[in-house]
């Protein structure tokens, strides 16, 4: 382990910078990562990268990442392949009739599946795409509401993930109300600013009450003009993967008429084979039947639930069920119900690549002191009234700059609790502002894994996800400083 001062940013930094001059995120990732095993290794940093990758894989926390990733990933294959996915569409069709019933409908079931936020932004993305491209809503607007609900809304619920996590750190430290961390947790839940605030944007982006900023307005004015939902840069190799079309490539979907029309038809590439055989094993019916989507989601979330809060045990039983529907309606056989299971393993395969990266970087953070530098750094200034905002803001950023998001509160919870003791500041404050920090870094971090997970549902790149939601998400947080100064000064 090694303590190098400012120069722990450097792995950081260069992730950024490769990421935005390249716009490809896994090779910024690698570019990362490298530098991490320079500064650790020395000339021994082949062998030094090589370890962080075996320590990577040996973490527990990715390894039950990927394996829900995995069970996610044949999950939607089941879904697309049985039609699931698009009868769920036309169905939802009846009800939603324009661009503003698409979009809020994605933010409801974004506030309906706040047990996790994993799987929030997998089954939002894979149900809501089909509707929303019909309606030329960008997938960058999508996923804005998508990753401006998932973490907030599962920090603000206390039956999540999150909040259960939340709340043992909380007892951990010796906060505790009516004699447990849990309920410390819920007089929590009112001062996590970034959650309220973020939430409150994401449902007025939906409605379209809310101004077009940055990247996002640049997309939404495109998709309007063309009918294209897709980032500048999407290939159509990309597009046709995610169930998507070249720009007026089909008509009806689209709207194109006259000479568009004939052009767009005229050089629409053919249907690729397997674009051919999806649509073979995914016929279409004459009466859709949502519950074939709707019936697995369902049970996913109860069994989660029921389960206390257990989201591997909850994409099992959707999947068993799942398979059990499509096998009993002949909509898949036993052959293809393997297929898919492969090839939904395989779908996955840049996402794990990505996440184990990531979590490289994060072990490399930590021998690298980058969090015991960071607070030195600003340890002088967290005192008294300030405290609270500060916290916020060192977590935020350091969450957004390492992908480190429940590991960055476990790290920084049992520093904080004692200062605000020592300081006479609310403990329970201080640690709502920790709270916020981590789902402000989760909901914006390049390769944190909620926007490497956001970006696979709605098919899109990490960078063109985390660029729409920059601007909203840094509205959001300026908010939250504010609010968290007003509370430190106010002495709360």
């Amino acid at each position: 382990m090694q303590d190098v001062g400012a120069l722990a940013l450097l792995p950081v930094v260069i992730i950024l910078v490769v990421a935005v001059l390249t716009r490809r995120t896994l090779f910024a990732m690698l570019c990362g990562t490298l530098a991490g095993a320079v500064l650790l290794g020395g000339w021994e940093f082949f062998d030094s990268w090589i370890g962080y990758l075996g320590t990577a894989m040996a973490d527990e926390t990715l390894q039950w990442l990927v394996l829900i990733v995995v069970l996610f990933g044949i999950l939607i294959t089941l879904f697309e392949r049985s039609g699931a996915v698009r009868e769920f569409a036309a169905w939802a069709e009846r009800f939603v009739n324009s661009r503003r019933k698409s979009t809020v409908l994605s933010f409801l079931l974004g506030i309906v599946l706040f047990v996790d936020d994993y799987l929030n932004v997998l089954t939002v993305g894979t149900s809501m795409k089909a509707v929303t491209d019909r309606y030329h809503v960008p997938r960058t607007e999508l996923g804005t509401i998508m990753k401006m609900t998932a973490a907030p809304i599962a920090v603000i619920v206390p039956f999540s993930t999150w909040a259960l996590f939340f709340a043992g750190l909380l007892e951990a430290q010796g906060v505790t109300a009516n004699g447990s961390g849990f309920g410390a947790y819920l007089q929590a839940i009112p001062f996590i600013f970034f959650g309220w605030i973020a939430i409150a944007i994401a449902a007025l982006v939906a409605i379209g009450w809310f101004p077009k900023l940055g990247a996002l307005k640049k997309d939404i004015a495109r998709a309007d003009a063309t009918g294209d939902v897709f980032p500048v840069g999407t290939t159509a190799e990309e597009r046709e993967a995610e169930g998507g079309l070249p720009v007026n490539a089909e008509v009806g979907e689209f709207a194109v008429s006259g000479d568009d029309a004939e052009r767009a038809v005229a050089t629409a590439p053919a249907p690729t084979a397997t674009a051919t055989a999806v649509a073979t094993r995914a016929p279409e019916y004459a009466k859709p039947r949502p519950w074939n989507f709707l019936v697995p989601i369902a049970v996913m979330i109860a069994v989660t639930i029921l389960t206390d809060v257990n989201v591997v045990k909850g994409t099992v039983a959707a999947l068993l069920v799942a398979m059990v529907m499509y096998l009993v309606q002949r909509r898949l056989k036993v052959k293809a119900v393997f297929e898919a299971a492969f090839d939904g393993v395989a779908s996955m395969i840049f996402v794990i690549v990505l996440t184990a990266l990531a979590f490289m970087v994060q072990h490399m953070n930590i021998d690298l002191h980058l969090a015991d530098w960071v607070i030195e750094t600003t340890q002088p200034v967290m005192n008294g009234a300030l405290l609270p905002a500060m916290v916020f803001l060192v977590c935020g950023v350091y969450a957004y700059a390492t992908g480190s998001f429940w590991d960055l509160a476990a790290v920084i919870t049992p520093i904080v609790i004692p200062l605000a003791f020592a300081m006479d500041v609310n403990p329970i404050i201080a640690g709502a502002a920790v709270f916020s920090g981590a789902a402000l870094g989760s909901t914006t971090c390049l390769y944190g894994d909620g926007i490497i997970l956001a970006s696979r549902s709605t098919g899109i790149k990490p960078l063109n996800l985390m660029t729409a939601i920059l601007p909203y998400a840094g509205i959001a947080a300026a908010a939250s400083l504010v609010l968290y100064l007003i509370v430190g000064f106010a002495g709360i």
